[in-house]
């Protein structure tokens, strides 16, 4: 939300903080909406050139330039010698969206401005991603967007609709505005031509170009164009020879005209319809890339925002099209939320072979001219893209086996546009997008780049390549051989049916196969992908029914992929070889099938003669009748679960695949997706009732119903997931908030509102961040979890407090790390008293051993206590301070010759001085109150047989006040204070608690003590009763613990 008009300056300046009032009064009715406790915005990330805002170059020396591109309200610059790696962000972040950008000198121009005309608007400069000022506003202000930025000379101008503004370069203050007729707006933008001084070319809606002088304020010509039905003016490009203007129409032709004399020079014919007029013009600078042979100069280049084609021409002769690079952005999308697509804005760099474009596709490409022999064509360079429409499914890559890719840092997402991407969160240059195949060299065998088929249009395009939208992915990297893995060119999506295997198979057994599997809208094949090579894979698997694949899952060893299909049919494939592996429930052969029969004709029988009995589900029986919404598979491979829209759960056995158990809630409510929690044998399921119920998978019972609204509205969930740990399940729902549930209350205990509809959410696996994506947008959204750094209420909510809140920002603003999440404490909210407080018990049961709370270095330090005052002794006497520059006297050299006032004088004398001694006194005497207490203690003890007070107040001391209160115990006969302590010891033990802490505390007393404790019978006695007592506990933990390994280890034995 913009925030609150500031005066000038005030953003300089450090924010007050507010004093809090009547804090302690807040009540129910006082505290109006909620704050999200537990996720905080952090950033976002796959935006590189979402909008149609032209990007902007600076050229820095002659070595490289930085390339700046507008995502919403920032800008992002790329340093092309880098490989277009990303170096800037701007902050702060513009109050409003960024509607034009223009590079001056070592700054970035930012034009920013709001929807309607009374919206706040202005021109920030930005320096090395930091703001450095901003331009100043008429006394009127600005009603319009600025549209185009241009620097030249003395002056800095800003193109509206109506209206042109203008400043001066050197102080920034507005020097004037330029109106014409209300009616006729500009439409073309405007440039200026080098020589001309202070003359701007502005191009009008009815099709003239208007010459500005903006020292004078006047109008000075207007060229008029040749015919009436030219249309607007929609691109305007000083050309490298002097006093040529090139002016592109909406009707189609290219005008190159002689501004002095105003006379036609060239005309060029695109041979398109209106629909896709010129947009951008470019020349090539460096003399080369004309002719047949490219060694003349006159290269232009031209693109269209209606399309994703650059055509370039040779102006030489009369003109003539050299080449078309066709496809080099994606084309816009008919249909409504499609892919974004067209070409923004095409630029040669001054002096340089290399061409720089970039889309409404969200890419930034650049291309070189270098192929030999000579091709009019370039060839790609560099490439920085996202996404093109709103994610559909979001997936965290889970750990392999070895951990690598532990960390949350890698993050899976599928899109409308019909690509896989693979994100980084460590490092932005990292992400790429996943390869479905030569998509370029299939599209010219098919003749989609051919030059000669130009009336193809948009329809055919390369996205039509590629696979269709993804709606459910699947993941597990425990087979997954990274960049080894499958080596050598294979073909990619074999129908696994059409053949036995592959000949790779053997090979793939050593480095390693797929391990992401994907569902695709209206495709009945399952696709594979491997996630090392970041490629597409080579196996398709089609669902056994020939329907449409609805939900998909790999086991968690990693070698099997079962598909889930609309008509109610689940297979299951081995990933290495591609082959058919099993069905549930498994088909029948002709003579099964027959008996089949004959036993259900029995069983009826027998069903009519005792009413209510449980039907029993014989092999090839069971199967969905609508379509499979989920799948997972057990740990331990031995079950797999399914959910349909049938409103039925059912489990299967995975190896024969007979139905062993089924849920069934039809008609009560269909089930619209499933998410499985591994560590807790949990199961979620969306229902189209609004709820999620959670089944418990060992005891197949129903264990909690959450509901999105307590009106049970028709409120659905578009996708939800488990958090890391199982104790929250967060869910996005179709009103646009996500809800967090705590599963061991079942309460709602947190929400927050979105500007716009989740798409698709997911938690990592190291609980640090939630990824979201909404309908509005193409990135992807990074919240970071507080709660790994403070605690979190578990107090119920209702829908009245949730409040909205915006999306995180590609530039972090206003985003909070873990750090900063960890320093900020909602001191209102800590005020709260009506939260859920579980209660802590020190012990569940007296049959348990159980540890302290006690830091482990408390008693790890007690333990060693003497080689640590050893090591941290100083090792020579402390040295004192070097004397201070002649400028600046030392306090401690020649007091009386410094000029000071009295107090500091007094000051100066009391740190000469030595330390006083009655702080040592007050020290000790701390510690002889400390080692009192722990005598009085030992005396009530040995009285009244109860030992818990002096041990409570034992682990509370630090390791040094410990020590010593164990080194004063008594050690004179007749030994009352040492018999005590041993038995307290010896309680301690029977009772199952501290175990650590005893253990600790028993070295201690016999590195002291010892001596003593071998004079004494009793106390001989004593110590050891206490290892009888440790040995008979040592060894009944033992014991539990080898058989709960030998039952691990019967299980395992058993799966294999």
């Amino acid at each position: 939300m913009p925030s609150a008009a500031q005066p000038e300056g005030a953003s300089d300046r450090p924010v007050v903080k507010r004093q809090k009032l009547n804090v302690a009064f807040t009540n129910d009715s006082q505290r109006g909406v909620h704050k999200p406790k537990i996720f905080a915005p952090f950033r976002t990330v796959g935006l590189v050139s979402p909008t149609d805002v032209p990007f902007t170059t600076l050229p820095l020396g002659k070595t490289t330039y930085q390339i700046t591109t507008s995502v919403g309200r920032c800008l992002q610059t790329y340093d092309l010698k880098k490989g277009l790696n990303l170096v800037f962000i701007t902050r702060p972040q513009t109050p409003a969206s960024i509607t034009a950008s223009a590079a001056w000198k070592s700054q970035i121009l930012a034009a920013w401005g709001g929807d309607n005309s009374q919206a706040a608007r202005g021109v920030w400069l930005f320096k090395r991603g930091k703001k450095v000022n901003e331009l100043e506003q008429s006394s009127w202000g600005m009603k319009e967007n600025v549209k185009q930025l241009l620097v030249f000379g003395a002056w800095i101008v800003g193109c509206c609709s109506s209206t042109i503004e203008v400043w001066k370069s050197s102080t920034l203050e507005h020097y004037t505005s330029l109106a014409g007729s209300p009616t006729n707006v500009f439409s073309g933008g405007l440039c200026n031509m080098p020589t001309y001084l202070n003359k701007i070319f502005a191009g009008r809606q009815d099709g003239t170009v208007e010459i500005w002088n903006l020292s004078t304020g006047k109008l000075i010509y207007s060229i008029l164009p040749d015919a009436s039905n030219y249309g607007a003016v929609t691109a305007l490009q000083p050309t490298p020879a002097l006093s040529l203007l090139a002016i592109a129409y909406a009707s189609g032709p290219i005008i190159i005209n002689d501004v002095r004399i105003d006379k036609q020079i060239l005309r060029l014919n695109t041979s398109t319809s209106t629909k896709s007029p010129v947009t951008s013009i470019s020349f090539r600078t460096d003399g080369l890339g004309a002719g047949e042979d490219g060694r003349k100069d006159g290269v232009m280049a031209t693109a269209c925002n209606k399309d994703g084609d650059i055509t370039f021409w040779d102006l030489n002769g009369g003109g003539r099209k050299m080449g078309v690079l066709r496809g080099a952005h994606n084309p816009p999308s008919s249909a409504d939320g499609g892919i974004g697509g067209g070409i923004s804005k095409v630029e040669f760099l001054a002096g340089q072979s290399v061409l720089v474009t970039s889309g409404l596709d969200n890419s930034l490409k650049t291309w070189i001219f270098d192929e030999t022999p000579f091709s009019p064509i370039p060839r790609i360079l560099h490439s920085r893209s996202g996404h093109a429409a709103p994610i559909s499914s979001l997936q965290f890559l889970p750990s392999d086996a070895d951990g690598a890719d532990a960390g949350g840092k890698w993050l899976l997402s599928g899109s409308r546009d019909r690509s896989l991407w693979g994100w980084s969160l460590r490092r932005d240059g990292q992400s790429t997008e996943l390869s479905q195949g030569s998509i370029r060299k299939k599209a010219k065998k098919m003749g989609i780049l051919s030059n000669s088929l130009a009336s193809l249009g948009p329809s055919s395009s390369l996205e039509d390549l590629k696979a269709t939208r993804i709606t459910c992915m699947a993941c597990s990297l425990n087979r997954d051989g990274g960049i080894g893995a499958v080596p050598g060119a294979a073909e990619i999506w074999n129908n696994s049916k059409k053949g036995k295997g592959s000949s790779q198979t053997i090979e793939s057994s050593l480095t390693g196969w797929e391990s992401v599997v994907t569902g695709h809208e209206g495709d009945k094949m399952a696709r594979t992908w491997l996630w090392g090579r970041k490629r597409a894979g080579r196996w398709a698997f089609e669902t056994g029914d020939g329907t449409d694949v609805k939900s998909v899952a790999i086991s968690p060893c990693g070698t099997f992929a079962l598909v889930g299909s609309t008509g109610g049919g689940i297979d299951m494939f081995n990933l290495q070889s591609g082959i058919h592996r099993q069905r549930f429930p498994t088909r029948l052969t002709p003579n099964q099938a027959k008996r089949l029969k004959i036993q259900q004709e029995a069983e009826d029988m027998t069903l009519d003669a005792v009413p209510g009995a449980p039907k029993k589900c014989a092999k090839g029986q069971g199967k969905h009748t609508k379509a499979v919404t989920g799948i997972v598979v057990d740990s331990l491979n031995k079950t797999v679960i399914s959910s349909g829209a049938d409103g039925k759960v059912k489990f299967w056995e995975f190896s024969t695949g007979l139905l062993l158990h089924e849920i069934d809630w039809y008609p009560m409510t269909s089930i619209t997706g499933m998410r499985y929690h591994r560590a807790s044998d949990l199961i979620a399921l969306s229902c189209d009732d609004s709820s999620i119920r959670v089944v418990d998978i060992e005891t197949k019972k129903l264990i909690r119903e959450l509901w999105n609204s307590s009106t049970h509205s028709q409120i659905q969930t578009i996708d939800f997931t488990f958090s890391n740990d199982g104790r929250w399940i967060i869910s996005a729902s179709s009103d646009s908030i996500i809800r967090v549930w705590d599963l061991p209350t079942g309460h709602f205990i947190d929400a927050m509102k979105l500007r716009s509809p989740c798409t698709a959410l997911a938690f990592s696996n190291t609980g640090e961040y939630l990824a979201t994506a909404q309908e509005d947008s193409v990135g992807v959204h990074i919240w970071t979890n507080r709660t790994l750094f403070a605690h979190a209420p578990t107090r119920h909510i209702t829908d009245k407090e949730i409040s909205e809140i915006d999306a995180p920002s590609a530039s972090g603003e206003g985003g909070e790390g873990l750090v900063e999440a960890a320093g900020e404490v909602d001191e209102v909210e800590a005020q709260e008293d009506d939260e859920t407080v579980v209660p802590s018990i020190d012990q569940l049961s007296d049959r348990i051993t159980t540890l302290s709370l006690v830091p482990k270095s408390r008693w790890q330090n007690l333990l060693h206590l003497d080689v640590i005052r050893a090591r941290n002794k100083p090792k020579e006497a402390p040295k004192p301070p070097e004397k201070a520059p002649f400028f600046l006297p030392s306090l401690q050299q020649n007091p009386s010759t410094v000029t000071t006032p009295s107090n500091s004088t007094a000051l100066t004398q009391s740190a000469t001085e030595p330390a006083s001694r009655i702080t040592k006194i007050t020290s000790l005497a701390s510690r002889s109150s400390t080692t009192s207490e722990f005598t009085a203690l030992l005396h009530a003890a040995s009285q009244t047989k109860s030992y818990t007070p002096l041990l409570a107040h034992l682990s509370t001391l630090p390791p040094s006040t410990a020590d010593i209160a164990i080194r004063t115990l008594d050690d004179t006969a007749p030994y009352t204070e040492l018999l005590t302590f041993v038995h307290a010891l010896i309680a301690r033990l029977q009772e199952r608690r501290d175990y650590e802490l005893v253990q600790a505390w028993m070295a201690v007393f016999l590195r002291l003590h010892g001596r003593t404790v071998i004079r004494d019978e009793k106390l001989v006695g004593a110590v050891r009763e206490w290892q009888a007592e440790a040995r008979r506990e040592r060894e009944r933990v033992g014991g539990l613990v080898g058989y709960a390994v030998g039952v691990v280890g019967w299980v395992r034995s058993a799966r294999s």
